[in-house]
Formats: C-alpha cells, sequence, structure tokens
C-alpha cells in the first residue's frame, strides 16, 4: 500500500511516497480504508525526530487521526464492511500512523463519523476533540467556574471553548484582532487580546484569577499568572517549569486516548448537536505532504489541513 513518512528524519522535504505491506486486522481490530488524514504539529515532531522512536525502526509515518470506509474486519470485530468511521492512530504504535491507504485499528480506536459531516471533514475531530475532552477532564471544574483558553482560534483551542461552554463554564479565550471573529464565534462568554500580556488581560475580567488555564498556545509562564491560586493548568507539551501557588500542573497525553471509542462517539453525537464545527483549512492530495507540512509551520493555520487518498 502507499503511504507517507520518512526513512530520514528531516524537514518537509523528508516526507515522500512509501510502499509498504498491506495490513490485515486481528482479532478486535478493523481496517479503513483512508479517505483523509489531518495534519497536526504532532506530525511534524515525528517527521522530524524530534521526540524519539521508541524501538521502531523507519520508515516512520506520521498521522494522527482519519477518516474512511470499513474494508475488512478481525475475528470479534464490532465493525461491519462499509461503515464510515473516524479514528485516532499512534505513529509509533503496531499499526503506525494515519498517512497510509489502509490504517488497521483496535475497534476502540474508531467511531461512527457524525451523520452531518461528510468523510473527509470528520478527519479533523479525533485527536483534537480527544485532548481537549481529556484536558477538561484533568481540570475538573464546575459549572459556573472560569476557564481561560490560550490559542483559541486553533483547531483545539476551538475544541476546548466548545466543549467548556457545553460544560457550564464561564470562558475567557485569547485572540488576535485578525482572528476575533472566529474565536467570537465560538460563543466565549468574553474575549482578550493575544499577546504576551494575556495574563494581566484574564485579570482584569477575572481579578482573583480564573478557576483553571488550558494553555493551547503554550504560553506557560506567561499565562499562569492568570490562574488563581490552588488552581489547575492544563498543557499539551512538555515544560521544565512549574506554576507554582499551589496551582496544580496537568499534561495531556492524547496518546492515552487510543482505545477511547466511547469518549470519540460522545463527540460524534456532540458534532451531530453542533456543539463541535470541525473546520478545515485545506484538503490537499497526500502526495501534496511536504507542501501541506510547510503550511503548518509557518503559522496561522485556521483549521486542520486533510491529506485525501484516492
Amino acid at each position: 500500500m502507499k503511504a507517507i513518512g520518512v526513512t530520514e528524519f528531516g524537514g518537509p522535504d523528508a516526507l515522500t511516497v512509501i510502499e509498504l505491506p498491506e495490513p490485515h486486522p486481528g482479532p478486535g481490530e478493523a481496517r479503513i480504508k483512508v479517505a483523509a488524514a489531518a495534519v497536526n504539529p504532532t506530525d511534524t515532531v515525528v517527521r522530524s525526530g524530534a521526540r524519539g522512536t521508541g524501538d521502531r525502526q523507519p520508515p516512520y509515518i506520521p498521522g494522527m487521526d482519519a477518516a474512511g470506509v470499513i474494508d475488512e474486519v478481525g475475528e470479534g470485530s464490532k465493525w461491519q464492511v462499509g461503515d464510515e468511521v473516524m479514528a485516532i492512530a499512534l505513529p509509533y504504535g503496531e499499526h503506525q500512523g494515519a498517512y497510509v491507504e489502509y490504517l488497521v485499528g483496535d475497534d476502540a480506536s474508531m467511531a461512527r463519523i457524525p451523520a452531518n459531516t461528510d468523510i473527509i471533514t470528520a478527519a479533523a475531530l479525533p485527536m483534537n476533540a480527544l485532548t481537549a475532552t481529556q484536558i477538561l477532564e484533568k481540570l475538573g471544574l464546575r459549572p459556573g467556574q472560569t476557564l481561560a483558553v490560550t490559542g483559541a482560534a486553533g483547531t483545539l483551542g476551538n475544541y476546548l471553548v466548545q466543549l467548556a461552554k457545553h460544560a457550564g463554564l464561564v470562558v475567557i479565550a485569547d485572540a488576535a484582532d485578525k482572528d476575533r471573529q472566529l474565536v467570537e464565534s465560538l460563543g466565549p462568554d468574553h474575549i482578550v487580546p493575544r499577546g504576551d500580556d494575556v495574563a494581566s488581560h484574564i485579570r482584569r475580567i477575572a481579578p482573583d484569577g480564573v478557576d483553571g488555564l488550558a494553555d493551547a498556545a503554550l504560553q506557560r509562564d506567561q499565562a499562569a499568572p492568570a490562574i488563581r491560586e490552588d488552581g489547575a493548568m492544563a498543557i499539551v507539551r512538555a515544560w521544565d517549569g512549574r506554576p507554582g501557588r499551589g496551582i496544580d500542573l496537568h499534561q495531556a497525553g492524547v496518546f492515552d486516548e487510543y482505545r477511547s471509542g466511547e469518549k470519540l462517539d460522545r463527540i460524534r453525537a456532540l458534532a451531530e448537536d453542533g456543539v463541535l464545527t470541525p473546520r478545515v483549512a485545506a484538503t490537499l492530495p497526500s502526495g501534496q505532504a511536504p507542501g501541506a507540512h510547510r503550511r503548518l509551520e509557518a503559522g496561522g493555520v485556521r483549521g486542520r489541513i486533510l491529506l485525501t487518498f484516492p
């Protein structure tokens, strides 16, 4: 089968078409004929080798979420041939990443696509929506408490704002001037200017500090002062710092959500209800993966770039 990956780590041009043996599902697994795979920041880390590889040998295949049609099932699988599903993938796992024609995965790594979403767009949901769900679970805020979201204009930030409002939280989101209309459409209670002084802007709205902060913009030391004493902070990349003041620091890890099919199905339902709105920045043939990575790393992408497979 055709896959997009790297045999040697490097920049976007290290991505190339690779021929791999066609995979087949084992017990409790199913195979997806991939229609689209999303391009995420994590994919650039896999491509560059910045995170290490464990025991896996090249080639390395990026991609953490995909959508497509089940075309083969293993013994005891709950899926049927012809089911349209979205799925999360693990680039360093047994079946590798989602930049492939055929993706094999555990039954619980998949859920049906939302009924009101086409199969290409559905690929923009799994990884970031599962990450947002996990962040809110770890922060453990109650309805009426206040959550600040940095990076609200990004895909993860979009889902955080929407899920937090659905959970009854008071949401303060950041936005650059060019992104203000987009962020407003997500329904936060307050919008503050994006930038190095985001914490002071948040404190003008919540003088005692917010109960929780979801730092999707990786602002860390700059954003942490916005949190009240004994509050909570969630980060999405490793950080050597500590917020202090009794603040609980939570590291999000979407790799832990590989078998979170029930959560993924709740995400499906929320998308059908209009609570979550997947956003696509561009749809490109899989052979244009180097260009997709260049565009993502240049910054300012609003929504997910999707790679399509014929």
